[in-house]
């Protein structure tokens, strides 16, 4: 979901539980074991977004456009126009369930800047959807209450 590339995150899932594999030792003993996964997947992908996106000649669309896409074109849409890190805020409190504090935990970052990124994404996210959700919750006959 963060990536928007099943490939990618397959990848990444791989290579993060090799490493936590590797040094479970230390990694058991951390209050979040997941959430160190989480990063290390996330951390490796940005790496391999990077690498990708400095190869890529001008002109060639972006690798990971049209991939792992929603059922919904306009929920893809809107998800593919948030940023990375954006997106990583999302999924963590909301497809994970993440606190705040875990959140900045995991993506080692301060809980102020989960706020801004959740709020930026959310406010995003309504714009580019309000008008999907107006037209979906309107009922027949609303217009005349």
């Amino acid at each position: 979901m963060t990536l928007r590339d099943d490939h990618l995150a397959s990848e990444a899932l791989d290579e993060a539980m090799l490493r936590a594999y590797q040094r479970w030792a230390e990694v058991r003993r951390l209050e979040s074991p997941s959430g160190w996964v989480y990063t290390v997947g996330l951390n490796w992908s940005r790496s391999v977004l990077r690498r990708m996106s400095r190869s890529q000649p001008l002109g060639v669309n972006d690798p990971l456009k049209g991939s792992n896409q929603f059922a919904d074109p306009d929920v893809d849409r809107a998800l593919q126009a948030l940023t990375v890190d954006q997106r990583a805020v999302v999924v963590c409190r909301y497809l994970i369930g993440y606190s705040e504090a875990e959140t900045a935990r995991v993506l080692n970052i301060r809980p102020g800047t989960v706020k801004s990124r959740l709020h930026r994404a959310l406010n995003q996210l309504h714009s580019l959807l309000k008008d999907r959700e107006i037209s979906k919750t309107a009922t027949p006959g609303d217009e005349h209450d």
